[in-house]
């Protein structure tokens, strides 16, 4: 008679563990509305739910949806506001500042180091959704840093071309790569190069506006 050998493999501290699985943790206005209606096709026909917990559940519900949809206004209030902000700061380019900076050094009494300097503003860039200002020797700050603005009125600044193309920071264009294809990307950043605006792209490429086209 052929009998099966037992080894490890049927020790019960061995068998796999189910190991359970759950969705999204955030319960929205549909999966309190599907647990509500649950709840009413699986009542005790003798004793139903009665109106008053039946209308605070209801209750409930509108205030979990005005809830929702209030979060949802907000976030994007604040989106908007944060575009606005952004692109409020493309006026800068072609000012003159002056610019500050705490150092990770200490002077003989002890007190930090601070660093000042003034240039103009040649180029914005964003990172991770901030503002960076390259200035004319090449320094990046932020706009902590700026202690003044010494350059022109913003009535005057809108006839400057940097600033006219830097309102194009974020917009979507295409153009035509080494072998005729034609390629997408995003502007990051303008900046100028011997008096001609250049246009530089998340991929690093510089262009000029008559080397791409806009996409819609």
């Amino acid at each position: 008679m052929n009998t099966t050998p037992i080894t490890n493999d049927y020790f019960l501290s061995n068998a796999k563990k189910e190991v359970k699985r759950t969705g999204n943790s955030t319960l929205g206005k549909d999966d309190f509305l599907k647990i509500l209606v649950k709840q009413l096709q699986h009542q005790d026909p003798t004793n139903p739910v009665e109106d008053k917990e039946f209308i605070s559940q209801m209750a409930q519900f509108s205030t979990l949806e005005q809830m929702q949809n209030m979060t949802k206004a907000m976030e994007e209030l604040l989106e908007s506001q944060r575009e606005n902000q952004l692109m409020n700061y493309t006026t800068f380019i072609g000012q003159e500042v002056k610019w500050h900076e705490l150092l990770e050094e200490f002077d003989e009494e002890g007190n930090p180091v601070i660093q000042q300097g003034k240039g103009v503003i040649k180029e914005l860039k964003f990172d991770n959704g901030m503002p960076i200002f390259v200035l004319d020797d090449g320094k990046e700050i932020s706009t902590g840093n700026i202690s003044s603005v010494l350059g022109k009125p913003q009535t005057n600044l809108a006839v400057n071309p940097l600033v006219e193309a830097s309102m194009s920071i974020g917009k979507k264009i295409q153009y035509k790569g080494a072998n005729d294809e034609w390629i997408e990307s995003v502007i990051q950043a303008v900046t100028t190069n011997n008096q001609l605006t250049e246009y530089i792209l998340e991929n690093g490429e510089r262009l000029t506006k008559n080397q791409f086209q806009w996409i819609d």
